[in-house]
């Protein structure tokens, strides 16, 4: 019985004495908080939830340190996990959501911080500073989506003017493709329309130079038919001189005999 007691008391006394531990490391992270020193705050606060798994405190205040400290996304986990583990009827529950909203809200995602400031109206409905975020909230969203829609239509415009550019090129490429393939047709026109003149020049030249050897064809056989025809003549009078010649030499033997 003794030594129940005895383990009791020695329980009682660790928990104390983790307790006491906890509350130190709590204050010197609150010190170092209120002086700005938000990394040595966080750290302090790790020491105690190291003694204390389950300090609400604890675990809240390093969500704030990661706030400050512009962790904004590790931030909103932080208070997310402690939203989700803390007991739904503790009023505390409304400044972690009222802080899951300022994280959220830092990091643009506003649909998400527009709920979580719900959340934390719902358990506290008086808190004005929530209210008035939840406001600030609502009204960049609705700016956000303007901006969005903004450059969708910016982005459409962009989209249509390429559109019209690749349009106009493509045009401009097929002007100067026709324009090519009519000067091909037209050089093609060309050659061909030069090679039938020189086909026609060179007819004309052949006919030329046949009128002009037909004339000289004709000089040329009737200069071989006189020259026929002298040699004829020729013929003839050598063989008249060579039978006078024979006539002549019998007649002078005769004479002589």
């Amino acid at each position: 019985m003794k030594r129940y007691i005895f383990l009791i008391i020695s329980v009682i006394i660790s928990v104390n004495i983790s307790a006491q531990e906890e509350r130190k490391f709590i204050r010197e992270g609150n010190k170092a908080f209120s002086d700005s020193s938000y990394l040595d705050a966080e750290i302090n606060y790790r020491k105690a939830l190291d003694k204390n798994k389950d300090s609400f405190e604890a675990k809240y205040n390093i969500g704030d340190a990661l706030f400050k400290q512009e962790k904004y996304d590790k931030a909103a986990e932080q208070f997310e996990i402690l939203a989700k583990t803390t007991d739904k009827n503790n009023k505390e529950l409304a400044k972690v959501y009222h802080n899951l909203g300022n994280s959220y809200f830092a990091l643009k995602k506003y649909e998400k911080s527009i709920e979580a400031y719900k959340n934390a109206l719902r358990i506290n409905p008086e808190d004005n500073e929530t209210r008035y975020n939840l406001i600030a909230a609502m009204k960049m969203l609705q700016q956000q989506k303007n901006q969005k829609k903004n450059q969708d239509k910016d982005k459409d415009k962009d989209k249509n003017k390429d559109k019209n550019k690749q349009n106009k090129d493509k045009q401009q490429q097929q002007n100067q493709q026709n324009k090519q393939d009519q000067n091909k047709d037209k050089q093609k026109q060309q050659q061909q329309q030069n090679k039938q003149n020189d086909q026609q020049k060179q007819q004309q030249q052949k006919q030329q130079q046949q009128q002009q050897q037909k004339p000289e064809d004709q000089m040329s056989q009737q200069d071989a038919q006189r020259l026929l025809n002298a040699i004829q003549q020729d013929e003839n009078e050598l063989q008249k001189k060579l039978r006078k010649a024979k006539k002549a030499k019998r007649t002078k033997s005769g004479k002589n005999w």
